[in-house]
């Protein structure tokens, strides 16, 4: 493989801050932001990592490059790196930092839509499979994500699902999930469609109404029973800021 091959389009490194969502939310973690995505959701909250926008900042970095800027940054204070995106799960590469973190008794998470299968996926120690709900306006290949699920439970894997709310189809999308994947830990989320606000106490009531209106529901469902029920917490503390 070149050198070329096995570097990692590198957006953003930040941290120690708290996970925001999924199932290791309120964890104390450290952030890769990696460009690219095969999906182009309606509401995406890092359209910057495939709309161009944020073309310049992106630095082609090897595994050991980002070990090191991740311990020149945190140092001794974090166990945990999350590997964001975009779509992480477009770059074979990055099987080699999840090899330098687990060397050094790092954890990591990831998520992804479920487009896209690597083998590193069984290296993961929290994988979040996040299938797009209509609002989004992408649609699910129901194929690969069962390949891909399938695959994840062959080897006992340490996974979970995770979709997305803004409304009621979202919600009956949630709902069919779940009903698909009952064996998988799932987790609905409220959505932010509030993308432009830049001051994070007027975002708050907002985030809270969208929460509310979300437990009210489930509450209510009687197919989304084993489920849990969250609010996009790191929205809650900055808003949309970004690099937190």
């Amino acid at each position: 493989m070149s050198d070329n091959a096995k570097r990692i389009p590198v957006m953003e490194l930040f941290g120690p801050t708290v996970q925001g969502e999924g199932m290791v939310i309120g964890r104390k973690t450290m952030f890769v932001r990696t460009a690219g995505c095969d999906y182009r959701c309606s509401w995406c909250d890092s359209a910057f990592t495939w709309d161009g926008s944020g073309k310049d900042d992106i630095r082609m970095l090897t595994a050991e490059e980002i070990m090191k800027e991740l311990l020149a940054l945190g140092g001794e204070t974090f166990d945990h790196v999350t590997i964001s995106g975009g779509n992480p799960a477009l770059l074979p590469g990055l099987g080699e930092l999840i090899e330098a973190l687990q060397e050094r008794g790092i954890r990591s998470a990831l998520e992804t839509q479920g487009s896209r299968w690597q083998d590193w996926f069984w290296d993961i120690d929290d994988l979040t499979l996040s299938p797009k709900p209509p609002s989004s306006g992408m649609a699910t290949d129901w194929e690969v994500l069962d390949d891909i699920v399938g695959k994840l439970q062959s080897k006992s894997s340490s996974f979970c699902m995770k979709t997305v709310v803004f409304d009621e189809l979202d919600l009956e999308y949630a709902a069919f999930v779940h009903l698909r994947y009952p064996s998988v830990p799932f987790y609905v989320q409220a959505g932010n469609a509030n993308l432009q606000e830049t001051e994070p106490a007027r975002m708050l009531p907002y985030l809270v109404e969208r929460y509310e209106w979300l437990i009210e529901k489930v509450m209510h469902s009687t197919e989304l029973r084993s489920v849990h029920v969250l609010p996009q917490l790191h929205t809650w503390v900055w808003g949309n800021k970004k690099g937190v």
